[in-house]
């Protein structure tokens, strides 16, 4: 089982940046992927922002890409969120997850499908004020 603990969010300002933290367990059992997702209030979960375990490139949403930046430290498996130019828009609860992608060659799919990801952290609110 992969067990995840984020850590990071709080409240600032227009134009302000926070790093979100999500600290996984040891165990990789049949995942590939982890993401950040995010749920503002009366809104479905979005999908914000993901990368492969092990390495690779990285995948954001149209709204975030330029501003967000997602990345691993394996030494203690850790991934991060780096937000920069928040905006309001942004504010919601960050949720990390950890799951397993379909990867077909030669076809994109999204990673960022809800359904593909089995383990989910607590979540972290971001709250940003103009």
């Amino acid at each position: 089982q992969v067990q995840l603990v984020e850590s990071g969010g709080g409240s600032v300002q227009t134009g302000g940046s926070l790093r979100l933290s999500c600290q996984r367990s040891a165990s990789t059992y049949n995942i590939n992927s982890m993401s950040w997702f995010r749920q503002a209030p009366g809104m479905e979960r979005e999908g914000v922002a993901q990368i492969y375990t092990g390495g690779g490139s990285s995948y954001y949403t149209d709204s975030v890409k330029g501003r967000f930046t997602i990345s691993e430290n394996s030494a203690n498996n850790t991934v991060y969120l780096q937000m920069n130019s928040l905006k309001p828009e942004d504010t919601a609860i960050y949720f990390c997850a950890a799951g397993l992608v379909p990867i077909v060659p030669g076809i994109w799919l999204n990673p960022l499908s809800v359904d593909d990801y089995t383990y989910w952290g607590q979540g972290t609110q971001v709250t940003v004020s103009s």
